[in-house]
């Protein structure tokens, strides 16, 4: 489990067996031990060996499944080695400061636009597969890259949505390398795909989980949720 607060740098490598990451400054991620958890670009990746000498981490190898490859852009960045947003996995004792991120991607969305302001950038970014937007409201929380946003506004199916980003989370991960056009990996807020889960169950006439249309107040009223 994460919270989508990037804390390192890494370049990102294809290899025979995976993928490795090297780190822009040795030992920016303090100690981590094989089979420790990872997040890569928001990707929960796992520590199959360490790159470089003795002493603070230089980097790391991981496996890659087919399923991450299919449901991300991990594939693709490794093989241009490019720059990745890294965090180790949460303790428990650690501050929430972001929100509950797994790790698991949901699928890939586009950059619409980026627009400069006076206190903070406008990201406008749109799924590419338009029914993870039942997902997406304002003020939600949203994981770009793996890293934890909210959502300042969206369209009425939620399928293209626009978040505030300040400079300090600008400058410290590489949204400040995406342009129009690019590619992101989005993982949807955890809580709301377990609530929509749930709301099925307790349907006696269940509801299509993967429908587009997304829950409505009339069908939360028909099925005795609210007052």
């Amino acid at each position: 489990m994460f919270t989508g607060l990037v804390q390192a740098i890494g370049w990102l490598e294809r290899c025979q067996d995976g993928v490795k990451v090297r780190l822009d400054t040795p030992g920016s991620l303090g100690s981590l031990a094989l089979g420790d958890s990872v997040a890569v670009d928001g990707i929960c990746l796992t520590v199959a060996a360490f790159l470089g000498e003795s002493g603070a981490v230089a980097g790391f190898r991981a496996d890659v499944s087919e399923e991450t490859l299919r449901r991300s852009l991990l594939g693709v960045r490794a093989q241009r080695g490019e720059r990745v947003n890294l965090e180790p996995a949460l303790r428990l004792s650690d501050r929430l400061g972001g929100h509950l991120v797994s790790g698991h991607v949901d699928g890939v969305g586009t950059v619409r636009a980026i627009e400069r302001q006076k206190a903070s950038w406008h990201l406008e970014l749109v799924w590419n597969d338009p029914a993870y937007g039942r997902y997406v409201c304002e003020k939600a929380s949203v994981a770009v890259d793996g890293v934890s946003l909210t959502v300042a506004g969206c369209s009425r199916d939620g399928a293209r949505f626009w978040i505030a980003v300040i400079p300090h989370t600008w400058g410290s991960t590489t949204l400040q390398d995406r342009r129009p056009g690019d590619g992101v990996n989005l993982e949807a807020d955890l809580l709301a795909k377990y609530t929509e889960r749930l709301l099925a169950a307790a349907s006696p006439g269940g509801i299509d989980v993967g429908a587009e249309t997304p829950l409505t107040s009339n069908w939360l009223a028909e099925q005795g949720w609210g007052g």
